[in-house]
């Protein structure tokens, strides 16, 4: 076990937490303030027991100047400020005398957010490459590492991995819920379990699939991905994507797992993903040109009659190509089907989760993560960089 935030005294500390405000922006607005209302619990524990907060995120990728502008801070400390109704510093700085002073000046329940972490990747990518130096610096400004940036945790960063090399550490209440949510699924003590799997590429999710093909009931494929598995079977799919460096490991995931893969029976095709003509056929009778792009009714009812059953779900990639109305009926239906359900459902970050809120489901949930490489990984039985790091508690 990983200590957490409770176990430390927080009063007059100065309080380093890494926390995962990559959130979308368009023209320097925020688009979805998800992430950073997900951090607020820790932020604001620490506030009250009097902590000097100092947080810490990356934002974006910086691999050029033009990138440092449109990837700064700045509009999050804005919304931050908001949400939890108090002030807060933003030193427009990573390191330095700024830094230092800001700090400096902090009295007890003071909230400063320091600029991008990742401009620090500049030149050499300090941050992404967990360069020593910088951790240690990062880890001189604080006395206490708090690591509540779930979505980071997959990566050894200077400033969760470094920090956490140089003073006392410990999980925030998000990473610490999502540890325990994710586990549930490792763990499968609830039957019937059912995985629910789509996306783009068979690859991204080889080690998920051989991890959770174990312990699950069931694997419901759909998304791109199903495309793969049924060509992998024979069937043709024509201009369907498919993953082709996959399909001896999908055929082998079809022979040993028979019994658990259910494959989509009828599809959503059109030419592309701007076609308007748009037409339902069984998987046996695509026509030259076609593209699956979304799973079919009677693949919604034999989906349905597994999910019916389940007391834990577990879904990870969207169904069709879901950014597009036309295609987006399939991972809808599924949500309504979750909705009414009685299971533990959990659903993976990235697209998934995105879909999830802002088709308005968040609430029908058990849990939703907030990290999307860091979830697939954790769901692979994989230990994270950023959750290892963190000191244990005491036997």
């Amino acid at each position: 076990m990983k200590k957490t935030m409770t176990d430390f005294y927080l009063k007059n500390k100065r309080v380093l937490i890494r926390v995962d405000f990559n959130v979308p922006m368009k023209e320097g607005v925020i688009t979805d303030d998800n992430r950073i209302k997900e951090s607020l619990k820790t932020i604001k524990y620490a506030i009250e027991n009097g902590a000097k907060v100092i947080l810490f995120s990356h934002l974006g990728r910086i691999k050029e100047e033009a990138d440092l502008a449109k990837n700064s801070l700045a509009p999050v400390a804005t919304r931050l400020e908001e949400l939890l109704g108090k002030k807060v510093t933003f030193v427009e700085s990573t390191r330095g005398p700024i830094v230092e002073a800001a700090i400096q000046n902090m009295k007890e329940g003071d909230v400063v957010l320091l600029q991008n972490t990742r401009y620090e990747d500049l030149y050499g990518k300090l941050e992404s490459k967990n360069d020593e130096e910088l951790g240690e610096y990062w880890a001189s400004l604080g006395d206490i590492f708090i690591n509540d940036a779930f979505g980071t945790c997959h990566r050894a960063h200077a400033s969760n991995v470094g920090i956490a090399s140089h003073l006392p550490s410990g999980l925030g209440f998000l990473v610490e819920k999502e540890v325990e949510n994710l586990r549930i699924a490792l763990e499968n003590k609830e039957h019937p379990y059912t995985v629910i799997l789509g996306g783009a590429k068979v690859s991204d999710k080889v080690g998920v699939i051989e991890s959770l093909g174990e312990k699950a009931d069931f694997l419901l494929i759909g998304g791109a991905m199903a495309y793969t598995f049924l060509k992998a079977k024979g069937v043709d799919v024509k201009s369907s994507l498919v993953d082709e460096e996959s399909l001896d490991f999908c055929l082998q995931m079809l022979e040993k797992y028979k019994d658990k893969i259910i494959l989509p029976v009828d599809s959503v095709n059109a030419k592309s993903t701007t076609d308007t003509n748009v037409r339902v056929c069984s998987i046996e009778h695509f026509e030259e040109g076609d593209r699956g792009l979304d799973i079919g009714p009677k693949t919604i009812s034999l989906f349905q009659e597994k999910l019916e059953k389940s007391r834990l779900i577990v879904w990870n990639g969207t169904l069709g190509y879901a950014e597009v109305e036309a295609f987006s009926h399939g991972t809808k239906a599924i949500l309504e089907i979750l909705k009414r359900s009685n299971a533990i459902k959990i659903i993976g970050g990235g697209d998934t989760a995105a879909s999830v809120i802002s088709l308005g489901y968040k609430e029908d949930m058990t849990h939703i993560s907030t990290g999307g490489g860091a979830s697939l990984e954790f769901l692979e039985g994989k230990e994270l960089p950023g959750i290892k790091a963190i000191e244990d508690k005491d036997a």
